[in-house]
């Protein structure tokens, strides 16, 4: 967009001597040339004249008016091949082939220049019109780009590490309940506790199992006395069958693991 003294004088011109090139829209309505001279006929308080675009690449149209018109940098020249891409109602991928051809062509702009601004434009969009503009380089604007694109695919790497050792936080992620970090905090906490659990039952197992088979083919059941033993400790034919069975189903793991 023009300034508002441009503007101004646009807006003088058009109410001396008319609006001499009509506002192009599309189909739908959309303007694809003279968002200028439309806010020059408000200023103006002329009925603006309007013509709509027959074509059937209405975004080749929008960039080949905008290089004819401006004395653009191959930086602003591939961005605008890129912003027109990103709003066409044809396939994406078609029409990006056919404006990176016709800015080569017009303007000389190289494929990596324009692939350079179709990362911009996907990474940081907030930049595009600073490009086109020429408020931001190109290079500039690319090497934010870039440390974006960085950002987004370690996070998109991390999120998919996620879907394979967590996929329930996984999809809490997907569906805005958890931030990324907020889920690999709470997988981490996950983590600990597991780790906490099982040095509590080794150490457990440690100290039972191998008193227990100290006694094994001794007279130590024999000597068994209830008046001796401790307080909520005693030794029961109930707590010796939960015994046999927490020994027995131990047996069995050990068995699946594979342990010696």
């Amino acid at each position: 967009m023009l300034d508002e003294d441009e503007l101004h004088a646009l807006a003088d011109d058009i109410r001396d001597l008319g609006q001499l090139q009509p506002i192009v829209l599309d189909s739908t309505g959309r303007i694809l040339d003279g968002r200028n001279r439309l806010r020059a006929c408000e200023l103006a308080e002329v009925e603006p004249e309007y013509v709509t675009y027959s074509g059937d690449n209405p975004s080749a149209y929008t960039l080949s008016v905008n290089l004819r018109r401006r004395s653009l940098s191959k930086g602003q020249a591939a961005m605008i091949a890129a912003k027109a891409c990103s709003v066409s109602e044809h396939d994406l991928r078609s029409e990006t082939e056919r404006s990176a051809r016709s800015v080569s062509e017009q303007a000389g702009v190289s494929l990596g220049r324009i692939g350079q601004a179709n990362v911009v434009l996907r990474y940081t969009p907030d930049l595009v019109d600073s490009v086109i503009a020429g408020a931001v380089g190109i290079d500039e604007a690319y090497q934010t780009a870039r440390e974006k694109k960085a950002q987004a695919d370690s996070a998109e790497a991390q999120l998919a590490r996620l879907r394979d050792e967590d996929p329930a936080l996984a999809s809490r992620v997907a569906d805005g309940e958890l931030t990324l970090q907020g889920a690999w905090a709470e997988r981490r906490a996950r983590i600990d506790e597991d780790i906490r659990q099982r040095r509590v039952a080794t150490q457990l197992l440690c100290e039972v199992l191998p008193s227990l088979a100290q006694v094994r083919g001794s007279r130590t059941f024999a000597l068994y006395d209830p008046e001796f033993a401790p307080p909520g400790r005693a030794v029961t034919r109930e707590v010796i069958a939960h015994a046999a069975t927490a020994v027995a189903e131990m047996a069995s793991v050990w068995e699946e693991r594979d342990l010696p």
